[in-house]
């Protein structure tokens, strides 16, 4: 059985390379829009169904429904599943048809979320979420392998970074979307409506996925745009499988996969616990917290895109002075949003700042600072390494955020008292040392 999934799965062999350029051309330039389309508002819009449960947790603990560590546990379950799952599905996905790969990903979300409105008991809920993190593991891992495989080097930084803003777009629309349909029909509705939105964009992901180049009878994209790096490390040839092992022998990968695990937890504890922290502890009702929650993934948006600018052409592909640049601002709006004034115009600032920030930090610690110093054959299991890291980070966060909320709540008479004076410490200091371990590979080399 398992042999019969894999070889469905399977990339299709390539076929001998067209002679007529123009064909080639226009093939490239078609797919290339196609690609990206897919992999950027597929994935964005699939991120609904991962961050839906951050919007429902203060009617959940209002109802009785759950407690705010039986909350964490849930939503761990979500990161430990996702990240064993881009761990193997990462090697998988070096091997596999990124049209069907993809397309079962967001299937499977969207079927997974809809049961979630279902579940009131907590292993059920547990199980279900599980389920819905390794699913939704396929999505980044099947995204690199696209772009790495349609977009050449010094193109990739800004086409990463527009790829980015899927987790913005996917976070805006649930600070947005999942938060109305909550106001106005009830925590259920905040699992039902991404579920239905994850189905329909599993069908528009199968009418616009595209397999390898070298399926469709092109040539490898650096050899169609000629872009090949210099003065660096070149990659040997070798096996799929031996490529993707050797770059467990780069100490860069392993420092930049605790760097992300680091920054994770900040941008899992915002995610996941920043709504319930300005309803709780600045007074504002759920679409004003979510609101700016949502002001913070518009600045995502720039943030994505800006890095990959700056790191390609400002600093010239190098991405540690960006790191460091991004890595500031994340820590200014931080601060900002923590220990600034109670009002909307300072908090709004500093959701923009965090926001724009975060997102080049994870535009970079996340994958694309991975990809560019691993064999780019094997850009899915290096995404895969980096992304058991990162999200052992996310779930080990939502456990201890869990408990330490738990642990400073009070209950006073029907009314919950909440203390987040220690967790908060817990989230700045990850993304204190993520930027220093991020700041130590300066003169880390590129590879072809």
């Amino acid at each position: 059985m398992a042999r019969g999934i894999f070889s469905f799965f399977a990339t299709g062999s390539d076929v001998p390379v067209m002679a007529d350029h123009g064909v080639i051309d226009r093939l490239y330039r078609q797919n290339r829009f196609r690609v990206m389309l897919a992999i950027t508002g597929g994935y964005g819009l699939i991120y609904m169904c991962r961050l839906a449960l951050g919007i429902v947790k203060k009617p959940l603990l209002d109802q009785g429904v759950f407690t705010p560590s039986e909350l964490g546990l849930i939503g761990s379950a979500l990161f430990w599943t996702y990240a064993l799952g881009k761990l193997t599905n990462g090697f998988f996905a070096d091997h596999a048809n990124m049209k069907k790969f993809l397309t079962a990903s967001f299937l499977l979300s969207g079927v997974c979320c809809i049961f979630m409105g279902f579940s009131n008991v907590v292993w059920i809920a547990a199980l279900v979420w599980g389920l819905n993190g390794w699913f939704q593991s396929f999505g980044a891992p099947g995204g690199v392998v696209a772009m790495t495989a349609w977009f050449s080097n010094r193109e990739r930084g800004r086409m990463y970074g527009i790829w980015s803003t899927a987790h913005s777009i996917g976070e805006g629309a649930t600070f947005l979307l999942v938060s109305a349909a909550v106001a106005w029909w009830g925590w259920r509705a905040g699992f039902w409506m991404p579920g239905v939105v994850g189905v329909l964009v599993a069908i528009a992901t199968y009418l616009l996925m595209r397999d390898r180049p070298g399926t469709l009878g092109l040539p490898k994209v650096a050899d169609w745009r000629n872009d090949h790096y210099t003065g660096t490390v070149k990659a040997e040839p070798a096996s799929v499988l031996r490529q993707q092992l050797s770059i467990l022998k780069l100490p860069a990968i392993w420092i930049l996969a605790l760097s992300s695990a680091l920054i994770y937890i900040t941008r899992y504890a915002i995610n996941s616990w920043g709504v319930l922290y300005l309803q709780e502890e600045r007074g504002l009702d759920l679409q004003t917290a979510a609101g700016l929650l949502f002001a913070s993934t518009m600045a995502g948006i720039v943030g994505a895109i800006a890095y990959g600018f700056i790191s390609d052409k400002v600093f010239a592909t190098r991405r540690p002075p960006a790191n460091l640049l991004f890595a500031v601002i994340e820590l200014a709006g931080l601060l900002l949003f923590f220990f600034g004034p109670n009002n909307l115009l300072s908090l709004t600032a500093a959701m923009l700042m965090f926001g724009l920030g975060m997102t080049g930090l994870v535009t970079s610690l996340g994958g694309l600072f991975a990809v560019d110093v691993a064999p780019k054959r094997v850009a899915g299991a290096t995404m895969g390494v980096i992304g058991v890291f990162s999200y052992i980070g996310a779930a080990i966060q939502e456990n201890v955020s869990g408990h330490l909320i738990e642990a400073g709540m009070t209950t006073v008479g029907d009314d919950k008292i909440y203390d987040f004076g220690p967790v908060i410490w817990v989230w700045i200091g990850a993304s204190v040392l993520s930027m220093i371990l991020a700041a130590s590979l300066w003169r880390t080399r590129l590879r072809d």
